[in-house]
């Protein structure tokens, strides 16, 4: 063995290159990490985002982290850790970073082409999954408009195996990732580029209808995150301050025709117009109009019959 040297790690000049090693890893700790997130969010949620970096691209879990195993990255995972770091100091979504986010149990792929799912969409599945499970219907045939990056309609073929499901969104960046998703969890949805604000002329084409669309009126802005205004697609955000119902008026038109007698229809819904969609659908003439709170107590979820 050379002087100085380790046997199999750095023969000979190790001496002169462990300097650069403490130098790269010097402001690793988990403390210092989730530290450079401050400006941008509180402690806990800090401290939360950055365990979520370490544990899903670095598999180190709490007790790791604990333990100060963050400080015994290799070199290059160094590098890449430093540049996730980076992108969250500039305020993009940890999701984002990542590439990915958990929804039902799964993951999938996300980018800025879609919106990040969130907990309160996971019970509008539920909700889907409830009612078709306690109805005689073998195969069926389910519709997800504004599909994304695909999680609805994924989670529910996943979750109804016999089930037909469509997708449908009016970029194609999201149905890229979406199709994406569909091949990582091996599902046979069909995903198609389609506008719902103009929607074909069908006929009794689906039994299930189920959308979460944009809902927010830009005069709600002020209250929104940064990092939610500034990195997530607005067309699947935002709807003129004058209609905020303008996405549903449309679907539920399209489903009066779209869906067989007796179909069911279901959005996720803005709570600040709970009572304007109910009145709208029952004008409609649609039946058993209910809705339903998320786990924060909030009005998010709506289902009506087709008359």
């Amino acid at each position: 063995m050379e002087d100085g040297g380790v046997p199999g790690v750095f023969p000979g000049s190790w001496a002169l290159l462990f300097p650069i090693f403490l130098f790269i890893f010097a402001d690793m700790t988990y403390p210092e990490l989730w530290r450079r997130l401050l400006p941008m969010y509180e402690e806990g949620e800090a401290k939360a985002i950055v365990r979520l970096v370490l544990e899903t691209r670095f598999g180190l879990s709490l007790a790791d982290i604990c333990a100060g195993k963050v400080t015994h990255l290799s070199q290059d995972d160094g590098r890449e850790l430093e540049d996730l770091m980076q992108g969250l100091a500039l305020g993009r979504p940890v999701q984002y970073v990542l590439g990915e986010a958990l929804f039902a149990g799964r993951t999938f792929r996300v980018t800025p082409d879609v919106l990040i799912p969130r907990p309160e969409t996971e019970e509008l599945c539920q909700w889907v999954v409830q009612t078709l499970s306690s109805t005689p219907l073998f195969h069926p045939r389910i519709l997800d408009i504004g599909t994304g990056s695909g999680c609805i309609a994924i989670t529910l073929a996943q979750s109804l195996p016999s089930a037909l499901v469509c997708g449908w969104d009016i970029s194609k960046g999201a149905l890229a990732v979406a199709r994406e998703n569909a091949d990582r969890w091996g599902s046979a949805v069909e995903f198609v580029r389609q506008d719902a604000l103009h929607a074909p002329t069908d006929k009794n084409r689906w039994d299930v209808i189920v959308s979460n669309p944009p809902y927010i009126c830009h005069q709600e802005r002020e209250a929104m995150a940064a990092h939610v205004l500034e990195h997530e697609p607005h067309s699947a955000l935002f709807v003129p301050d004058d209609d905020p119902l303008l996405f549903y008026r449309s679907i539920a038109r399209y489903a009066l025709s779209a869906l067989g007698i007796g179909g069911q229809l279901f959005f996720e819904i803005n709570p600040l117009y709970a009572e304007s969609l109910q009145r709208m659908l029952e004008e409609m003439n649609w039946r058993r109009v209910e809705t339903r709170h998320d786990a924060f107590g909030r009005q998010r979820m709506m289902r009506a019959e087709r008359p």
